[in-house]
């Protein structure tokens, strides 16, 4: 998978902070998208604190590590995807979550199967499309092209 591509979409979809703000569920988040944890540096400090862009920088490259590992985990045949789905799968999973994603049994169901309209299908009937539409519409979109 093009790491780089994935990256760049992520970055696209989450826009960049420098600073420590609250996420719509009012979660403490900087930089690229990253949910602040307790063994963070950030954890604790109040909204507003600034970070670095090697900062930022870091914790995305970790974060981008994670979100790979995680589509690993949850896709058995992750290996044999098309890299189109796996750059579609990789940006629902940093945006999810692999707790929240792993709940997507029959999304899930569909890619073991390589059925990507199926797939499509699922995410579309999701509390994930209304809660970021955009970002939900262009994913289905790709993915019910790929089934094409």
């Amino acid at each position: 998978m093009n790491i780089d591509q994935l990256r760049e979409e992520i970055a696209s979809d989450e826009g960049v902070r420098l600073d420590i703000y609250l996420d719509h569920l009012g979660l403490p988040t900087v930089g690229i998208g990253h949910l602040i944890r307790e063994a963070d540096a950030e954890h604790g400090k109040p909204v507003g604190t600034q970070i670095t862009p090697e900062r930022c920088r870091q914790l995305f490259a970790l974060d981008i590590a994670v979100t790979v590992e995680d589509c690993r985990a949850l896709f058995e045949n992750w290996d044999d995807l098309p890299e189109e789905c796996q750059l579609i799968l990789a940006n629902m999973a940093f945006n999810l979550g692999r707790n929240r994603l792993g709940r997507f049994l029959k999304l899930r169901a569909a890619i073991a199967n390589y059925d990507y309209d199926e797939a499509a299908t699922q995410m579309a009937d999701s509390k994930w499309a209304r809660q970021v539409p955009n970002r939900a519409g262009r994913l289905i979109d790709r993915m019910r092209a790929i089934a094409e």
